[in-house]
């Protein structure tokens, strides 16, 4: 019922830039907020940012100061800019969202739809 498409993925060397987007669409009554998670080989799928209307932006300790997350309320979309990358940066970046429902009006939360994800490879 809610589709999210990632995009903006691909390899970096240390220390470089790269610009995640992600765009909501379908059955989409509002939206509340949005982040963006990675899962790197072998661990658990990680909070990396989110933003919400009520709680403002949200950041792992490890990426502050280097990403910085932005909406577009008119567009229900999010992107991550991520600068000084390195690589333990290195992870599969899925988008998520929470809201409601069109139609039926039921809520969503964080982890009940997912992006098919974006490969960020930083490597020299």
């Amino acid at each position: 019922q809610v589709q999210l498409v990632e995009s903006g993925g691909g390899l970096v060397q240390p220390g470089g830039s790269l610009r995640l987007s992600c765009a909501a669409s379908g059955s989409i009554f509002s939206i509340n907020g949005m982040g963006w998670y990675r899962q790197a080989p072998g661990k658990q799928r990680e909070l990396v940012a989110a933003i919400s209307s009520g709680a403002g932006t949200n950041y792992a300790d490890s990426v502050k100061g280097r990403f910085t997350i932005s909406g577009d309320d008119a567009k229900n979309s999010v992107s991550l800019q991520m600068n000084m990358l390195k690589p333990e940066d290195t992870a599969v970046y899925y988008c998520t969202a929470d809201g409601v429902v069109a139609g039926s009006r039921r809520p969503y939360s964080v982890g009940d739809y997912w992006g098919q994800g974006t490969q960020v490879t930083v490597s020299s």
